[in-house]
Formats: structure tokens, C-alpha cells, sequence
């Protein structure tokens, strides 16, 4: 169906606020799930970088949910119809802490909404600035990139693969299995059946096997960089989200320091095709 620019328009600009608290039990179920040897989360730390994606969950009802997955269109976000949904990236900057036991208010902000065509048809970019306060002090700002396109046809090309760097001076190889991503589905209330349903992600959207999550990847590259420089303050991330990753074969997520204070990151397949490209600021 023609897409309708003018009607989408009218979402630019619209907001919502929500409220929410920094409980315990989802940064140690993450730490559990990232098998990780963190100390105990408790009231006195800190949420680390990124970690905040545990909270202010799309809480749809079951009623609300369509066929995907995901919480039916419309809402908040505009009613987009086109069937395949992606969150291709995002930008944040960490302007103070957000700590363990804290209400945090985010308000959320659509900025932009346009359509664009590509070789695989209709696209349309929405783009959401999220600030996360707490005691009405920005701690987190975070603009994020959702995009909607049409699914592909049997006949299209795969978009062409770029060879990772070659550069990195940390690597951590990865095995990510069904476990891992229907947890962190269940950590992060997210329903796309892409990540934990095995027939519907081969047959109904034509993967060759589960999906690992996008904010999955980007926080692994985020926890490598903690255990590299453990002492270091992270004051900017960004992450742009390039080939997917499926589970059932290794993954590597790598990084080197550019210069100082500035650390490139990155995701690749077992082939050693960049996935996943970042870059993160240090204090």
C-alpha cells in the first residue's frame, strides 16, 4: 500500500512519560543469565552502562500482541504497517548515574518520522529520544533508531557482508544458544518470536535460525569494554546494528582503544563479517 508521509508527520514531536524503579532482582538475573561473576546488585551500587534496558518494559496485554510477537502497532509509536521491525541503532551519552533502587522518570520523544525506498522496497526510520532522570536530573540520554521495512522476497540479494577489522586488541568469543536468548527475551519482556521460536524464525521469516537480539549484542561489547577497563567512566556509546547473528555458531565480540578515551567495538559472525560497529567515549 502507497505510504502515507503526511499522516506519520503527525506523530513528530508527540511524548509519553513513564516511571519506573531500579529493583535488584533484573541486574542479577542479567549478570546470572551474561554468566557473570558480578557482586551482588543491592540498593548501594550502580546500574551499569546500558543495563537500563531492564526497565520500562512494553507491558502490552496478551490481547494487545500480534501474531510477530510484538505489541500490535499504533500506540505511542505511529501505526506502521510494514512487517519487519528493527532497532538499527542507537545513540547515548551518561550525564550521571543511575542508582540501584532509584525512581527514574523517562520521558520519551518521537523526533522524526521518514519514508525512504529501498532496493528491498518501503522503509520508514523512526527516530526516539528517551531521557531517563532521576530527582528531575537527566542521567541518560538516548536516541534510538527504529526502523520498518517491507520483508524481503525469496529472490532478493543479501546485503552485501563487510569484513570486521582486523585491529582488535580484545577479543571474546561467544557461543550464543537457545537458552541465552529466551532468557533474555523473558529479562527484557521482549515477545518477537525471531529470538526464541525456532519454526516460526526459519518459516514464517525466513532466517536460517534464532535471532540474537541487537541490545543483547550491544551490551556484551559494552560488558567487554567494562572487564578491559574496569576503572574507567563510559560518558558516550553508540552502536549501529549492520548483519544479524544467529544462534547455534560462535560470535565474537572485539575492540581496541583508537586513541585516548575513544574505543571502537565491534560484533562478527563466525565468518568474520562485522555484525555490529560502536564506539565508546571514556571519561
Amino acid at each position: 500500500m502507497p505510504i502515507d508521509e503526511q499522516f506519520f508527520e503527525q506523530w513528530i514531536g508527540r511524548q509519553e512519560c513513564q516511571r519506573d524503579v531500579l529493583t535488584c532482582v533484573p541486574l542479577n538475573a542479567l549478570a546470572a543469565t551474561l554468566d557473570r561473576e558480578d557482586c551482588p546488585y543491592t540498593p548501594a551500587g550502580e546500574v551499569p552502562p546500558l543495563w537500563h534496558w531492564l526497565y520500562f518494559l512494553p507491558l502490552a496485554r496478551q490481547s494487545a500482541v500480534g501474531p510477530d510477537g510484538h505489541p500490535l502497532r499504533g500506540g505511542f509509536l505511529p501505526p506502521v504497517t510494514l512487517p519487519r521491525r528493527m532497532w538499527a541503532g542507537s545513540r547515548l551519552s551518561f550525564e550521571g548515574a543511575l542508582p540501584v533502587g532509584a525512581e527514574v522518570e523517562r520521558t520519551s520523544t518521537i523526533l522524526d518520522v521518514t519514508h525512504k525506498t529501498g532496493r528491498s522496497g518501503s522503509l520508514i526510520f523512526v527516530k526516539l529520544l528517551h531521557e531517563l532522570a532521576v530527582e528531575g536530573q537527566v542521567r541518560v540520554r538516548e536516541e534510538q533508531d527504529i526502523v520498518y521495512r517491507d520483508a524481503p522476497s525469496p529472490n532478493e540479494p543479501a546485503p552485501r557482508a563487510q569484513p570486521a577489522p582486523t585491529n582488535a586488541q580484545w577479543t571474546r568469543e561467544l557461543f550464543p544458544d537457545p537458552v541465552l536468548l529466551f532468557r533474555y527475551s523473558a529479562l527484557t519482556f521482549n515477545g518477537h518470536r525471531i529470538h526464541y521460536d525456532r519454526p516460526y524464525a526459519t518459516q514464517e521469516e525466513g532466517y536460517p535460525g534464532l535471532v540474537v537480539h541487537g541490545p543483547l549484542i550491544a551490551t556484551l561489547l559494552m560488558n567487554l569494554l567494562r572487564d578491559e577497563r574496569p576503572s574507567a567512566k563510559v560518558t558516550a556509546f553508540s552502536f549501529r546494528a549492520l548483519r544479524p547473528i544467529f544462534d547455534q555458531r560462535s560470535m565474537r565480540v572485539c575492540g581496541c582503544e583508537e586513541q585516548a578515551g575513544r574505543i571502537h567495538l565491534w560484533a562478527e559472525d563466525a565468518d568474520g563479517y562485522l555484525c555490529m560497529d560502536a564506539w565508546a567515549e571514556l571519561a
